[in-house]
């Protein structure tokens, strides 16, 4: 019997014939569906709209954007200049390690056998060992603590970074996006922004590329941004991301402002800029929200606005001259504006003037709300905090203030803000050392109250545990000084400032309490009974 041999062309033939006809031929003679036929005869083409590059951006501000390396003057514990060096790992010599062996590169880099201060590769020098003195002793050595990002913000070589990167550095590189090396020392650097400021040591009076801060007054959520840093140690590298964000509180410090956004930053990153589609710097990376410590989507930058100001005065001498009102302030609920007769929930509440303090010399009391600054809104404590800082030291600047159901101005010569004075002040408290026996209820309150020892307000014998008071956080010991801004010394002195309350239609009343925390202003629903 003969056998009928049948003969299929296969793909590879397919694929050489010249002609479209001829390759459709072939490939239906295979058995492929006429439209893969149809997908290898007319190549794929996108025609809708595409995504503008970032790349004219990244090659313009590239060159401007430094990795920042810092090493610090580490003391030794001891002299151990005599001492020779005999490690043994599980039976093996360090020769005998693998080269990747983490124990290896340790003593490669750091020192130890054929890598110590007397062994051939002493030779790294002071830069890695130390000097030592005339005696012979151990002066201590340079280490690296941290590597971080930066920008150059003139052609002299002005480079901005954070205060966390530089911090305690004794000796600072900067390394260019073509590799290059250089030295730099620090100019100034400021805690309260995280901000500092170095200079290349520029020998050769080298011009560099430099780039400028934006008008962040501009910048938009949902505009996109560039960040380019050195996360990681890697060098140069770019991911581009949208301001998510802005005036974010990360709980940093009493002039957070922050920027959050979304494109990848990562350890190493910080001191690196954020760059909008011009080109312009419009944030500082300083700082990730992650579990994990590496990148989740939501960074922190310094908003140029602040960063411009405090680079300059760094840049000036070196550091930076604050204002200071020295007030205890604390933010204006809805339930606060209401029981002062505030229209709107802004300003700063003054729980207590500093004594001494520009604030208490020019009047401002304790139950006065701070509205405005030489007649601009204050929207919050942050605000007023923010802008006294940026006021000259001497300046005499007027205050709004709304004080007894009224509107008043004083007139404040703002002082210098130095390194031991906080923002705020926490009064002097007294805590009885026993209940007293003449304790008196306030059952609207749902709070029970006796005098204190010194006289000085009442003291919270007990709490209704489903009182207002209670959802609140006063709790028994807690001391309430005031009433809508009026001393009280006993539960009468409270209920008359509160029938008077009903009577002006209000519908709650103030209470400052002073608790161990410090003090603090409570607004307590009084419409009730």
């Amino acid at each position: 019997m003969s056998k009928q041999i049948s003969f299929r062309p296969s793909l590879k033939t397919a694929l050489k014939t010249s002609t479209v006809a001829g390759l459709a031929a072939l490939m239906l003679a295979t058995g492929i569906p006429a439209q893969v036929v149809q997908s290898f005869a007319e190549p794929v083409k996108v025609t809708g709209p595409q995504v503008a590059s970032f790349g004219d951006v990244v090659d313009a501000v590239s060159p401007a954007v430094v990795s920042v390396r810092v090493q610090s003057d580490i003391k030794p514990a001891s002299d151990d200049s005599g001492s020779t060096f005999n490690f043994n790992f599980g039976g093996r010599g360090f020769d005998e390690l693998p080269d990747d062996h983490p124990l290896k590169r340790f003593f490669r880099e750091f020192g130890g056998p054929d890598g110590g201060p007397d062994g051939p590769r002493a030779d790294r020098g002071p830069h890695r060992f130390g000097d030592r003195d005339h005696d012979g002793k151990r002066k201590g050595h340079l280490r690296p603590t941290s590597q971080g990002s930066g920008f150059i913000i003139s052609e002299d070589g002005y480079i901005v970074t954070n205060n966390h990167v530089v911090d305690d550095g004794a000796a600072f590189t900067v390394i260019m996006n073509d590799g290059t090396e250089l030295d730099a020392k620090l100019v100034g650097k400021d805690s309260r922004t995280d901000l500092a400021v170095l200079k290349i040591d520029n020998k050769e009076n080298r011009k560099f590329t430099y780039v400028s801060f934006a008008d962040d007054s501009k910048v938009r959520v949902g505009d996109w941004v560039v960040a380019v840093g050195n996360p990681f140690g890697l060098g140069g590298t770019v991911t581009a991301g949208i301001i998510s964000a802005r005036g974010r509180d990360i709980g940093s410090g009493p002039y957070d402002d922050y920027l959050q956004i979304d494109a990848a930053v990562n350890r190493g990153n910080s001191g690196g800029p954020a760059f909008n589609l011009d080109g312009q710097v419009v944030g500082i990376n300083t700082a990730i929200f992650s579990p994990s410590g590496g990148n989740v989507g939501i960074a922190f930058a310094i908003p140029a606005s602040v960063a411009k100001d405090v680079v300059a005065d760094l840049m000036k001498d070196g550091k930076v001259e604050r204002g200071w009102l020295g007030v205890q302030i604390q933010p204006v609920t809805k339930d606060i504006a209401e029981s002062l007769g505030l229209a709107e929930a802004q300003g700063a509440l003054v729980v207590e003037p500093q004594a001494g303090s520009p604030g208490e010399k020019a009047g401002i009391k304790k139950g006065d709300v701070i509205t405005a600054l030489d007649g601009d809104p204050i929207k919050d404590p942050r605000d007023l905090a923010k802008r006294v800082a940026m006021i000259t030291p001497g300046t005499e600047t007027e205050f709004t203030l709304w004080r007894n159901g009224k509107s008043e101005t004083v007139k404040v010569e703002i002082a210098k803000l130095q390194a031991d004075q906080q923002a705020s002040a926490e009064p002097d408290q007294a805590t009885p050392d026993e209940p007293q026996s003449s304790e008196q209820e306030l059952a609207d309150l749902g709070i029970a109250v006796s005098p204190s020892d010194d006289g000085n307000g009442v003291t919270v014998a007990a709490v209704d545990p489903d009182s207002d008071a209670s959802d609140r956080g006063l709790k028994e010991g807690d001391r309430i000084t005031s009433v809508n801004n009026k001393e009280v010394k006993s539960a009468e002195d409270i209920t008359k400032v509160i029938d008077q309350a009903r009577r002006d239609g209000r519908s709650r009343a103030l209470f400052q309490v002073d608790t161990d925390d410090g003090s603090r202003f409570v607004a307590l629903p009084i419409d009730q009974g």
